[in-house]
């Protein structure tokens, strides 16, 4: 893994509190983006510019972050705009035999139209064999916010050929490195699921570790080291309103949101050994899950929202274990090394999702939960802090890429891949934002 700046010992704790940053002499850590594999099987999909009526502002252009999202995902191959042989705009000048022509499955056209301080795009998706329009729809935005439109767009788009639910619209938050005035400038960032309008929502000197979205997106929940000790806060996402939530004796680490909201999973050392709690937000009234003599940390619930995966090294080393209520026994779900940490379940039970050592290499894995089926993911060797996309068809991850710090986003299969890394500094601690409808 990448180098550790604290001496106390948290690599035991299995980097539920690591540092994964170098610090390096930066000024910015904006998110570019880099699709680095393409899967296989993409479907062909031609996303036509739209056309424009009235002042739609100059910039950034539905057409192109429709394109965009929809390459991101790795389940579509969008056609450059410089092969079309046409840009209708509506199905009246959708010519289907030049698109078969040109190996396309499915072409979106649409049009965009000022009306004040608003645009609406009129958008039509056509299945390009049959000639059936599988989507029509208007939709309309302030005519300052045309990539939330694009997005709304892109989701709907995918949730019509995938009948999987988009994830464009969604948020990723993560924290970056730099150094101002020779040192070192932590901050937790939330931006597009494509890095663009990233908004840093703290800085500190101190590390920043583990944020966790709460299941509406407004509240983050994380670890700073603000105060020279780990505390978990809550932090209100549209008032910039914190709390600390767990500020106990030793170790307050790894947040993890219940399905309602209304309480937090924890690692807690309170009591002398690092165990599981569950801390009602309202009452602060804590339950313990864990009791062993191991170190039982880096929980997450399962998709029930009833049980818990998470990490222990109470057969030697860390694995990951699994409990189907508070109060069931504790299952071992993996076999395949001697290091897997960090389980990150997907929302359907079919899978949980992992870093995984394999030699001296970190990777992602995951384990079929019903086979017990174990498949490496990744080809990176230091990679990290998995998050699942809300839709289950994308994992993020923080890895390096030569001596760049990128977050990488893969499908599930590990079939397709792009990287947001920093233009300058350091990325780590993903966490993918929820669905919000």
């Amino acid at each position: 893994m990448t180098q550790r700046v604290w001496t106390m010992p948290l690599r035991k704790l299995f980097s539920v509190i690591a540092l994964v940053f170098l610090t390096v002499n930066t000024a910015n850590a904006e998110l570019l983006i880099r699709i680095t594999e393409g899967a296989d099987a993409a479907i062909p999909i031609a996303v036509v510019p739209f056309s424009e009526s009235g002042a739609v502002p100059p910039g950034d252009k539905v057409g192109d972050i429709v394109h965009s999202d929809l390459a991101m995902s790795g389940e579509f191959r969008p056609l450059p705009a410089e092969k079309m042989l046409s840009l209708p705009s509506k199905r009246e000048e959708v010519f289907f035999r030049d698109w078969r022509l040109l190996g396309q499955r499915y072409v979106l056209v649409g049009s965009l139209t000022r009306q004040g301080d608003r645009v609406s795009a009129r958008y039509e998706l056509f299945d390009v064999n049959t000639e059936e329009r599988l989507l029509g729809e208007t939709a309309a935005a302030p005519a300052s916010n045309m990539r939330s439109l694009a997005h709304h767009v892109s989701d709907k788009v995918y949730e019509a050929i995938t009948g999987v639910p988009g994830a464009f619209s969604t948020k990723l938050a993560y924290v970056t490195l730099d150094t101002f005035n020779g040192k070192p400038r932590y901050r937790l960032q939330v931006s597009d699921v494509d890095g663009k309008r990233a908004r840093v929502r703290l800085e500190s000197q101190e590390p920043i570790l583990s944020p966790a979205w709460s299941p509406d997106g407004k509240k983050l929940a994380y670890v700073s080291f603000e105060t020279g000790k780990p505390v978990i806060f809550v932090h209100e996402l549209a008032t910039g309103n914190r709390t600390a939530v767990a500020d106990f004796p030793g170790l307050n680490s790894a947040p993890a949101w219940s399905r309602d909201g209304r309480s937090l999973l924890m690692t807690l050392s309170k009591d002398g050994n690092a165990e599981i709690y569950r801390m009602n937000l309202a009452s602060r009234q804590l339950t313990k899950i864990t009791n062993h003599w191991a170190i039982d940390t880096e929980p997450s619930w399962d998709h029930t929202g009833d049980g818990l995966f998470f990490t222990s090294d109470r057969s030697g080393g860390p694995q990951i274990y699994h409990k189907e209520s508070e109060r069931a026994a504790p299952r071992r779900i993996t076999f395949g090394s001697r290091y897997n940490a960090r389980p990150r379940p997907d929302n359907t039970g079919d899978f949980v999702y992992y870093v995984h050592q394999r030699n001296s290499a970190f990777h992602i894995a995951r384990t079929n939960l019903d086979t017990g089926e174990e498949t490496i993911l990744t080809r990176t060797e230091s990679d990290e802090s998995p998050s699942v996309s809300p839709n289950g068809r994308m994992l993020i991850y923080a890895t390096k890429q030569g001596s760049d710090s990128v977050l990488t986003v893969i499908s599930v299969d590990g079939g397709a891949a792009y990287s947001l890394p920093a233009s300058e500094g350091d990325v780590r601690e993903p966490a993918w934002g929820p669905l919000v409808r």
